[in-house]
């Protein structure tokens, strides 16, 4: 157990399925109190009577949609309402489209920005001030190598990456004097149903895990306070070869 993140509170948005499920499984494992988000209400009481039986009495949720500001603002009152504070914002909650732009549709294209880059402006802007309270505290967004390499059918989430890996680094700027650390993690091909058929599952051996980026989270928040890794980029060590 991290004797850094004992007692902390995290909130972990889109925390109910694939690598943010794992991050709260995590985190509660090191010892902190987690909150967190979906936008299904059964999806959400499935993870938290999973999650639960780690610890019941360090976990919860509610049900909430990141593109919509009240639901951000009630998620982050709620989470520090339940334990008395917060001091870790993981901003995981995400989608993708992926067509040509002519096939794109303006609602695909608007949840898809909404979702991955308003949302996440949405819960920083309500919890820049109670880390302050807290005398700093972390935000993590979890981004993707698409926020940097581009691909055909990807133009709304490249879109939506891209520009979440400028906010967070004017954000870094804004709070690091607050003692607020804020890193985005840019992981390539994870092993989760994201992108993937309705009713199919990845099974691809070689990609990440959530457990992988779940101990990137708990290794960067564990560095000395001194120190700062903003942006980290994490692949597959031995995807398969090109033929």
């Amino acid at each position: 157990m991290g004797e850094h993140l004992q007692g902390k509170v995290a909130i972990v948005t889109g925390g109910t399925r694939g690598i943010g499920y794992s991050m709260a499984q995590r985190l509660l494992d090191e010892g902190a109190k987690v909150f967190i988000c979906g936008r299904s209400a059964g999806h959400l009481k499935t993870a938290l009577e999973s999650l639960g039986k780690q610890s019941a009495a360090n976990v919860d949720g509610i049900a909430a949609d990141m593109r919509r500001y009240e639901d951000c603002r009630r998620l982050v009152q709620n989470a520090a309402e339940k334990f008395g504070g917060i001091d870790i914002l993981i901003n995981n909650a995400g989608l993708g489209y992926f067509k040509p732009v002519d096939q794109l549709t303006p609602e695909e294209w608007d949840e898809t920005i909404q979702t991955n880059l308003s949302g996440v402006f949405y819960c920083c802007r309500e919890a820049i001030p109670l880390l302050r309270k807290r005398g700093g505290g972390y935000i993590f967004n979890i981004s993707s190598l698409a926020g940097v390499n581009p691909f055909a059918g990807g133009s709304a989430y490249n879109a939506s990456k891209f520009g979440l890996n400028g906010f967070s680094e004017a954000m870094m700027q804004d709070v690091r004097h607050d003692g607020i650390r804020v890193s985005y993690i840019m992981p390539g091909s994870v092993d989760t149903d994201f992108g993937a058929a309705p009713g199919s599952k990845s099974s691809a051996t070689w990609k990440l895990t959530g457990e992988d980026i779940a101990k990137a989270v708990v290794d960067l928040y564990n560095f000395p306070k001194t120190a700062l890794a903003s942006r980290i980029e994490m692949r597959p060590s031995q995807p398969p070869k090109k033929k």
